[in-house]
């Protein structure tokens, strides 16, 4: 399956360390959060928790729809990923593809 134009923009951002992934990592973030990307098998109370959160960074939070955001990251039981750098979170908003759809809007 070939990877998506987003898709590799994700994993530069995780080897630039510029990704923080999972829910936890992500909700002691201070700041400096520019997109949310939610994976869509997370459960209800996982989006709501995402919905919060993109309200507090006032950021846009994007969701997942054809893979899943574990195999895009390489992490396992990723739910939730925050990026950290606000040029790779408007290349990823300018080239997502039908497997990305932004849930809110946000600053970026």
């Amino acid at each position: 399956m070939q990877r998506s134009k987003a898709d590799a923009y994700v994993g530069l951002c995780r080897k630039a360390g510029k990704l923080t992934c999972g829910f936890n990592a992500v909700e002691v973030q201070r700041g400096g959060v520019y997109l949310l990307l939610l994976c869509h098998t997370a459960s209800e109370n996982a989006k709501k928790s995402a919905i919060k959160l993109s309200e507090r960074f006032g950021c846009g939070l994007m969701i997942l729809e054809g893979s899943t955001l574990e195999e895009v990251t390489g992490k396992p039981n990723c739910k939730l990923a925050a990026v950290k750098e606000e040029n790779l979170a408007k290349a990823i908003l300018s080239s997502a593809d039908e497997n990305y759809r932004l849930y809110s809007g946000g600053n970026v």
